[in-house]
């Protein structure tokens, strides 16, 4: 579309710099601030160094689009609804949020009005999000209407991808001509368990009917995620290798309410180097001033990669873009929690000049960048939900980590699958933090002389998610375990030959030394110095069995559990445990590992759901607890998905069934 001249561009703002001094008196608007009058703002942007950056430049764009950095801002991000279909783990809680009641929401005639009114200003690109903009009823009527406005160049939408299939072609029609598609994974039961709703084929039918339809390139965004994603790094580059794709690594940022933190955050430059080890032959592609991307593509592949660098190098420099909420707020930064309600200038009769002035007083006050990650993930915002959907992500908020939100707040998050937190009774929690204060840490019940002195780091480490064990009158437990351990420490030798009558451990196996390999000379936890080791082939494979009862057996079986495929989402969780081990359990080494995999299958006449894991290395330590980890995390799953149904679950027979490699030999349970 041609654009519509100097009025559009600068009728309310550079026009107004150059004397345009209106007679119009202050008024108030529904907040009760004084709305400036035109003569007001022209003498103070004036006087200004954001106004003498404008008549410097002389720039044909809104004075009020422009920030003090001079910034102009001519791309605005309009969400249509809070709701969506989807319950993604890192994201919303399995029942959803609260929502803002319909009457607080823009009405379609709003957002007409609003648009109408930016684009007049000099805004050319807008984007349509949500939660999920595709759901509401009347996108492609607004899509229609969008189009018919003159200065209007480009009107995309950021999506999930369920509904895309069906409704692209009438999207298309009214005048829709870019799409993001937000997809985390390759994996479909990865893609399910994640979102807790099926709909992977759906999303991918709606990547490629887009290529059908002409998009070019068809933008998908993968939020990526240390510990969930990043070994798919190679298979998104590979998928753009016969699609005109461009997929979008995102660096995963903070959002209240959602789980962030440092170390599952994967930098720009950390999955570059992953993949020019693959395709060392990557291109750097050019890029615009203001575009957020850095892109590269591999020579003859029909799509392009990029990376949005929002926390290892920010571009908040050329940041030009502004943000509508669903209720009517315009945020001048996505990191921002400054916000003001356009909405309730509109509902109380405000002018289409006050709007742009109340507009303008926002952007000014725009800052030159956000805090920075650390900071960011401290602030206070709205949930990642409510402002871009588009971003998946997982921040944690202060208060969060120092209050975890029980799951009946917050639904079981991916981290709820992959992080080990005890439970203990709250007397026995009150007594370790109690005795925090002095350095000392026993259990309730027990006598003086089993007191245990700790560390505080150690404490502290016990506290987030170590086993906590409380001496039982009835237990067969032998105490001396208890005091020659720490507390979270206790262990049992189970290579030992004197196993303890009754015991199922029926296998000898060769002996590594008469101590504990895991604690130095004074008793205290130590990892394993395996320096010295040579590198060898190590292997493992491990079994548990979970006992589900009749009916919840024949729910499995027919695939009718309301949370989803239990098998397959078992088999992902096992397969995401084994890779996370070592911060799972304290002393075990973070092992690069070659191969997982979990096998899930279904026992008729034990009513069981048998689970058989089994883990690869080439390395200098085994791989043993990887393969037990797995099977857990995949039988816990597995009880997690079927609890609804009954409580009666049996977990058993989790162990070790063989290992190859090390100084100690093979091993094989008979």
């Amino acid at each position: 579309m041609a654009a519509a001249g100097w009025g559009r561009h600068g009728g309310g703002g550079i026009a107004l710099l150059r004397g345009a001094l209106g007679a119009a008196p202050r008024r108030a608007c529904s907040s009760g601030a004084p709305v400036r009058a035109p003569a007001a703002a022209a003498q103070e942007l004036q006087t200004s160094g954001r106004g003498r950056f404008l008549l410097e430049h002389a720039a044909p764009f809104s004075a009020f689009l422009t920030d003090s950095f001079g910034r102009q801002h001519n791309y605005l991000r309009i969400s249509l609804t809070e709701k969506c279909n989807l319950r993604c783990q890192y994201c919303m809680p399995e029942e959803g949020v609260q929502l803002t009641p319909k009457s607080d929401l823009l009405t379609t005639r709003e957002i007409i009005t609003l648009a109408k009114l930016f684009v007049k200003e000099g805004v050319e690109k807008i984007r349509l999000t949500g939660g999920e903009p595709l759901i509401r009823p009347d996108v492609v009527d607004i899509v229609g209407q969008l189009h018919k406005l003159e200065g209007l160049k480009t009107i995309a939408v950021t999506t999930n991808g369920i509904n895309l299939t069906r409704l692209l072609p009438r999207l298309k029609e009214a005048g829709l001509n870019a799409i993001n598609i937000s997809l985390d994974t390759l994996v479909p039961a990865k893609f399910e368990f994640i979102v807790r709703r099926k709909g992977f084929h759906k999303v991918m039918e709606g990547i490629h009917k887009a290529t059908e339809l002409g998009y070019r390139p068809v933008k998908v965004n993968c939020v990526v995620m240390r510990g969930f994603n990043e070994d798919e790094l190679l298979g998104f580059v590979d998928f753009t290798k016969d699609l005109p794709l461009d997929v979008r690594f995102i660096e995963y940022m903070p959002f209240d309410g959602n789980k962030w933190n440092f170390k599952k955050m994967v930098s720009y430059k950390e999955m570059l180097d992953t993949i020019k080890q693959q395709w060392p032959e990557l291109e750097k592609l050019p890029c615009e001033a203001s575009s957020t991307a850095k892109s590269y593509k591999v020579p003859h592949f029909q799509g392009q990669i990029s990376f949005i660098t929002s926390m290892s190098e920010h571009f908040c420099g050329s940041c030009n873009r502004l943000r509508i909420t669903a209720d009517g707020n315009l945020k001048v930064c996505l990191f921002g929690n400054s916000e003001v309600s356009l909405r309730d200038h509109l509902r109380s009769g405000a002018s289409e000049e006050e709007l742009v002035q109340v507009i303008g007083a926002a952007v000014g006050r725009k800052k030159k960048q956000h805090a920075g990650m650390f900071n960011i993930s401290q602030m206070k915002n709205r949930p990642m939900i409510l402002i871009e959907p588009a971003l998946m992500l997982f921040p944690l908020s202060q208060d969060t980590l120092q209050n975890p939100p029980n799951s009946k707040q917050w639904g079981h998050t991916f981290s709820h699958w992959l992080t080990s937190r005890a439970s203990f009774p709250t007397q026995t929690r009150k007594a370790l933090m109690k005795n925090k204060l002095i350095g000392q840490l026993y259990l309730p019940g027990s006598c003086r002389e089993q007191q245990w002195h700790t560390t505080t780091g150690i404490l502290q480490t016990q506290l987030r998610g170590s086993c906590i064990f409380q001496k039982d009158a009835s237990s067969t437990f032998d105490p001396k375990c208890l005091e020659a351990s720490p507390v979270g420490q206790v262990s049992v030798d189970c290579h030992s030959k004197e196993a303890s009558p009754g015991s199922e451990l029926g296998t000898t196996v060769p002996r590594a030394s008469d101590s504990l390999t895991h604690t130095d000379e004074e008793g205290r936890a130590a990892m394993v110095d395996v320096g010295g080791k040579p590198d060898s082939r190590r292997s493992a494979v491990a079994v548990a069995v979970v006992r589900l009862g009749e009916k919840a057996f024949g729910m499995v079986r027919q695939n009718q559990m309301k949370k989803g495929d239990v098998l397959a989402v078992a088999q992902i969780a096992g397969i995401q445990g084994a890779k996370l081990t070592s911060q799972l359990i304290p002393l075990c080494h973070n092992i690069p590992l070659n191969h997982v995999e979990v096998s899930l299958s279904l026992d008729e006449d034990r009513c069981a759901v048998v689970i058989h894991s089994s883990c690869q290395t080439w390395g200098r330590t085994g791989v043993e607890m990887e393969a037990l980890t797995a099977a857990s995390l995949a039988a816990l799953t597995v009880y997690d998905m079927c609890k609804a149904v009954t409580h009666d679950i049996v977990i058993e027979e989790v162990k070790l069934l063989s290992k190859t490699g090390g100084q100690r030999g093979d091993f094989s349970r008979v």
